[in-house]
């Protein structure tokens, strides 16, 4: 596994992020290698999984290209080099189904990076 995606899926996990979900996008389309897509009960959980994220990117020295949603905080879009993640409130996780649309898109296992709740 890449070790830009174990410290995003990580990060995202220490603040509890629910229905994590990766999709290697790379065979079906030139926006990214990756698409994360995750869920938090609020918004402000949204904006800290986001911080983590970031924080734990610029920590390591990984490309943080973009952010976008954070002070909204309902869809938060981070671009990293070629990893997308999207991080949702559960209302907008539940409205757009972004999974939904990538549904050809290979599911990757990230499930030993993730605790129990």
């Amino acid at each position: 596994m890449e070790p830009q995606l174990e410290t995003i899926i990580k990060a995202a996990d220490a603040k509890r992020a629910e229905n994590i979900s990766v999709l290697n996008i790379s065979e079906i389309s030139i926006i990214a290698d990756y698409f994360i897509i995750m869920s938090a009960e609020t918004k402000r959980q949204v904006q800290a999984i986001a911080n983590e994220i970031i924080d734990n990117l610029k920590e390591k020295n990984y490309q943080l290209d973009n952010v976008e949603g954070l002070s909204e905080a309902r869809w938060v879009v981070i671009v990293a080099g070629d990893f997308v993640v999207h991080i949702f409130d559960q209302e907008s996780y539940d409205f757009y189904q972004l999974y939904r649309l990538w549904e050809q898109a290979k599911q990757v296992d990230v499930s030993s990076l993730i605790t129990e709740n």
